[in-house]
């Protein structure tokens, strides 16, 4: 079994909080990209931001990645991603056209299901580094099925339960615990 899992989908689908759930449970978890480089570029003063230039900021997403890719396999046991390389080439290439996307064929060592956070109104929360609104989320939610179906990836939905439940049930669908 691949036990790099990805966990994609909506921002504010709900994905950090599952992770966090997951995390607690005593499996290897690796933070979002996005949010990772939000807090440097703050804190540096830098512009890769993604409402300053998405380009720059898909281009150090890809590069983190790589890097999260690199440390998880010296870790044992399955490790769960909050996104993946695919949803930051799927960035850059909504950002600039480049045909990253098509670049990766099948190269990316994940799980071949990716569970999916579905855009859940709900749940929606605007906050000082998740600055688009719903309607955006939902059209990136549509390009990342789009990608990950590309490279043959295999789609689930995640349901709309409680974080609890939706640990239960990608660790009953992976059959870890």
């Amino acid at each position: 079994m691949n036990r790099f899992i990805v966990i994609s989908g909506c921002s504010g689908g709900g994905k950090s909080t599952l992770l966090r759930e997951l995390e607690l449970r005593g499996n290897t978890v690796v933070p979002e990209p996005g949010r990772r480089i939000i807090a440097e570029e703050r804190q540096s003063g830098g512009g890769a931001l993604p409402w300053v230039d998405m380009s720059a900021f898909a281009r150090r997403a890809i590069a983190m990645a790589l890097e999260d890719r690199d440390r998880a396999a010296a870790t044992l046991g399955p490790v769960f991603f909050d996104r993946s390389l695919i949803d930051a080439a799927a960035a850059l290439q909504n950002a600039t056209g480049e045909p990253i996307l098509a670049q990766l064929g099948s190269t990316n060592p994940y799980l071949p299901t990716v569970f999916m956070a579905q855009p859940w109104p709900e749940n929606w929360q605007n906050d000082g580094d998740r600055r688009h609104g719903f309607e955006e989320a939902v059209a990136e939610y549509k390009r990342l099925c789009t990608a990950y179906s590309q490279l043959g990836y295999e789609l689930i939905a995640l349901p709309k339960i409680s974080v609890e439940e939706r640990a239960d049930f990608i660790t009953g669908q992976i059959g870890v615990a």
